[in-house]
Order: C-alpha cells, then sequence, then structure tokens
C-alpha cells in the first residue's frame, strides 16, 4: 500500500459547495479539505473544460453555523473518475490565502 506523501492531515467530508466563475455557478461536492488543498467532484461537462492545472477559480460553501466561506483557489490537478453511476471529474485545488474563519473550521474537524 503506497503511503500517502502529504504533510498536513485532510479530512473527508461531504459538503455542497459552488465553483463560480463571472456571473456563472456551478454545483460542486467537497470531498475533503486540509487547511490549504480541497478535493471537489463535479459531473464531467464540457462546461468544466476550464478546470486545468493553473487556473484559480472561486469556491463558496456554507457552514452548518450558517457562516459562509469564499475561497480563491488554484487547480492543482484533475482527474476523471468512472463511479458507477457515471463520470465526475475529481478537482484537486490549492487555497490562496485561506482566510482564518476557514483554518478554525479545518482545525475544528479534528
Amino acid at each position: 500500500m503506497q503511503k500517502d506523501k502529504r504533510k498536513v492531515k485532510r479530512y473527508k467530508v461531504n459538503l455542497a459547495a459552488e465553483r463560480i466563475s463571472g456571473n456563472e455557478r456551478y454545483g460542486v461536492f467537497i470531498e475533503n479539505i486540509s487547511e490549504h488543498g480541497i478535493q471537489i467532484i463535479t459531473t464531467s461537462t464540457k462546461t468544466h473544460e476550464k478546470y486545468k492545472p493553473g487556473t484559480e477559480i472561486d469556491l463558496k460553501f456554507h457552514l452548518t453555523s450558517g457562516d459562509t466561506i469564499d475561497l480563491k483557489c488554484k487547480v492543482k490537478w484533475v482527474h476523471l473518475k468512472i463511479p458507477t453511476n457515471g463520470f465526475v471529474d475529481c478537482i484537486g485545488l490549492e487555497i490562496l490565502n485561506p482566510p482564518q474563519k476557514y483554518i478554525r473550521f479545518v482545525r475544528g474537524l479534528s
């Protein structure tokens, strides 16, 4: 079994989020998070071809407390997953300058 090389702990979550691009919003799901990274999944369509490594995107999600977290991220990698119900894109994001509200949220998961 290959050992995970990451130095930062990742937490499995299942959070609905929005990827914002100009005036357009796309629904995504956050699968796991760390203080500096997020893995999202989304349906695989041509509208998501914008997920290229190096591309900056905005991500927004709501906490159970009602607070909203807005993140500026950079795409690090993209993989195609094939679950039993169809195709999805699995995207790794680096969070650029994570806000303290987000850091506190992640640290509260431990």
